[in-house]
Order: structure tokens, then sequence, then C-alpha cells
């Protein structure tokens, strides 16, 4: 039985302003819904997971997805939640990366034939025939300026400045919603609260051009407990593609998020029922060390986002990297990529392979050649008191590297008590 939409966005936290009528919109029949992705990169990062899973949440409810690309809005920049004006991308570029977002969106969606089967529009198919008077004339006469001021997203920026283009975004993206609603009687557009405004001119047009009714609704930004920015690493965006971000970083991503995210974070980006949510919940509560609610988040997502295959790959290298248990065995289990992967954010360093011929001292290892260490008196020190370990076996001071040490003929993995790992990368 399809789900009641909005109640399922509710108990998952993931509604915030909503317009009158449109609960009652979803009850009496299949409507159509879009969301708009902004083409500025080639791919999506974690934070578009949320419109994406409101799509889902439409379509499994019964009711018809739309995916927008803006190649046309792109060319623009929507303001809300800037500070500056954005750097215009050149067509060459925003070809591509509507492309890429387009890729992203076919994973999540079911694009079939169906009353309910998702449809991937771009708005550069239908703005490209405007010409610039066209617009002003047949759009931009139905919206006034103190209207279009009024909206946050552009009253923050206008002390600071704010360009004509960024200005008129709201108009772009406020058409886009007329043209789905005459061209494929789409009646809501949904969006993150920061598109409140753009969101809201769309629903004007609809209703001062188009003679109709739009419906809408925002779910809250996600924001961090500790107020950091949520889908931010120390090595950057966590994006939804491998080629950006690997299995085993994103796993790990989720992995880590605190206990006072984890349970937010289940109900917004996995499709897990209320009555087993809570249920990892209670056990949750009973055990935190064992962090089952951050377990079972990142493999979920992982799954969604990746595959079943990536998944198990990013739980084998994660087992084998944090095991104390672990041997030379497990590390050569892994590929390359894995180790590259598992040991992106620890220190690194590059010596010849020509330094194995007659062997390296753990000792060089540790300081000289790589500064792993501060000093050979601190590797001494530190092997004196059996902290050092070579690919998870402790050594002694007399330790000495040869190629037989390396792992996958390129790496050693020095390790200092339980915690401090560097990786010798041989070349």
């Amino acid at each position: 039985m399809p789900k009641n939409f909005i109640e399922e966005l509710r108990w998952r936290q993931m509604l915030q302003d909503i317009m009158p009528g449109t609960e009652e919109l979803l009850e009496k029949e299949i409507v159509t819904g879009y969301v708009g992705f902004d083409p500025t990169a080639d791919s999506l990062h974690i934070g578009s997971l949320v419109p994406i899973m409101m799509l889902k949440h439409l379509q499994r409810a019964g009711h018809k997805p739309i995916a927008l690309v803006g190649g046309a809005t792109g060319m623009v920049g929507d303001p809300s939640g800037k500070s500056d004006e954005r750097n215009l991308l050149d067509e060459e570029t925003l070809n591509k990366n509507v492309e890429g977002v387009s890729k992203v969106l076919k994973k999540f969606l079911d694009f079939n034939d169906s009353e309910t089967g998702a449809v991937l529009v771009n708005n550069y198919d239908w703005m490209k025939e405007f010409s610039f008077i066209e617009f002003i004339r047949d759009v931009g006469k139905h919206i006034t300026v103190n209207y279009m001021s009024a909206k946050d997203s552009v009253k923050k920026r206008i002390e600071t400045g704010i360009s004509f283009t960024e200005f008129s975004y709201q108009l772009l993206q406020g058409y886009d919603f007329l043209h789905l609603y005459k061209e494929m009687n789409c009646k809501l557009q949904m969006g993150g609260s920061d598109q409140w405004g753009n969101i809201t001119t769309g629903t004007e047009l609809v209703r001062r051009i188009g003679r109709g009714e739009g419906f809408a609704f925002t779910c809250p930004l996600v924001t961090k407990a500790d107020g950091t920015k949520f889908g931010k690493t120390e090595s950057g965006a966590v994006w939804l593609t491998a080629d950006k971000t690997s299995p085993y970083a994103f796993y790990q991503f989720w992995l880590n998020v605190s206990d006072e995210d984890a349970p937010r974070f289940i109900r917004t980006f996995t499709l897990l029922e209320k009555e087993e949510i809570e249920a990892i919940e209670k056990e949750h509560a009973e055990a935190p060390h064992l962090r089952l609610i951050q377990r079972r988040l990142a493999e979920e997502v992982t799954k969604m986002v990746h595959d079943e295959e990536a998944l198990a790959s990013a739980q084998k290298t994660t087992a084998i990297l944090f095991n104390k248990k672990a041997t030379v065995e497990d590390l050569r289990e892994l590929s390359t990529q894995d180790i590259l992967d598992g040991f992106a954010g620890v220190p690194q360093a590059t010596v010849s392979k020509n330094d194995l011929n007659d062997g390296l001292g753990i000792i060089d290892a540790l300081a000289a050649k790589t500064g792993f260490l501060s000093s050979n008196g601190e590797a001494r020190r530190e092997l004196k008191g059996n902290a050092i370990s070579v690919n998870k076996a402790k050594v002694n001071d007399s330790y000495v590297i040869y190629k037989d040490d390396l792992i996958n003929d390129k790496f050693v993995l020095l390790g200092k008590g339980k915690k401090n790992n560097y990786l010798l990368i041989v070349e």
C-alpha cells in the first residue's frame, strides 16, 4: 500500500514549511512533484541526498517524481545561502556537470513508463527558446521588484551587493514550476528550506500566468549537532560517486557520525521503517560503545549509493585496518586502492625501491628517511617500549625492512602504539 507521504516525512523529521492545501492534494490524487538540482559540479554531494530522498519517498507513496537538472539556472547562479557572487561556469563545463548529475539521479529513482515513473528534465531545453525581451515581457512583468527584494535570499545580499543576474534567479526557477505545471501537470515543488523564497515565486507564477494553483513544502537543511558543516571532512566534501569519494571513505563518514546526529541521520538518509529504527535505537542505548545506529546507517547508505559489493569491500577494509589482531596476510588481501583509501588521512612518505635492496633499518624508516618520528632517539625509545609494528607485527630496533615486506609490491604499514599509523610508499 502507498504510504501517506507527508506523514512519512514528518516522523522522519524531513518537513519544515508547507503550503496550505498540500497535504490534502497529496491525499486525493496522484501528484507530480519536482526538485531542482544545480549542476555546480559533475556529481552531487551528500547534501543533495536529502532532496533525492524526498523524491524517493514521493515515488514510494504512489506519486510521480521529476528530477530537474538546472542547465539554464546553473548558468546564472542561485544566491540562496551564498554570501558572495558565484563564478559562472562556461558551457562546456556546465554540459559535463549536467551529464554527471543526471547519471547520479538515475541511480536513485525508478525511471519507467508507468503513471508514477520518474522523469528527468533539463530546464535549458525550454529556457533556450526565450529571448531576453520575451522573458522580461511575458514573465518579469508579473512579479514586482518589491516582492523579489523581500525574499531572504535577496535581502541578505542587498547590503553587500547582488548582481541583476543572481537577483533574477528566482524568476527563472519560478518559470520552471510554471513550465512543468503547464506541460506535465506538475503541481508540487520541494526543496531545502533555503529555497522557500524561490519556490513561492514559482507558485505565484503558476497562479498569475497559469491561472492554476501550485503547492510546495521544504525540508530542514541538515546540520551537525556540533555546529560544523554537514557533509564536509578534512579531505573535502563527501560525494555520491566513487571517483570523488571512495566507497570506503563514504562508509567511514557515516560510521563516524556522532551519537547526537545518528538518530536523525538514520531517519533522513535510509528507507528503514519506523519500528526498525526505534528498535536499533533501543539496542544502541543499552550498549552505546557498539555504535549500532552508526553501523546500520553506514551499511544502508553505502549500499544505496554504491552497491552491495562496494559495501562488502568497505567493511572488509575497515575490519582489517582497525582490527588489532589483523596480520600481514590480512593486509595482503587488500587492493592498492583499498590501502590508499584506508590510509588517506595518515602521514605518508615515499622512498625508492633501491633503498630496500640492502634493507632499510627500522630507525631510518621511522625518522631519518621519513620524518614520521622526530628523531632517531624517539624511534629508539618507542622501539624499546615495544610500541612499533611493521605490517601489524611488533618489531625491535634491529628490524630491517626488505622487499619481501612490501604489500602489493608498494606499501609498508608502520605503527606506533594503538592509534598511530604511517604509510611507507615504495616506488
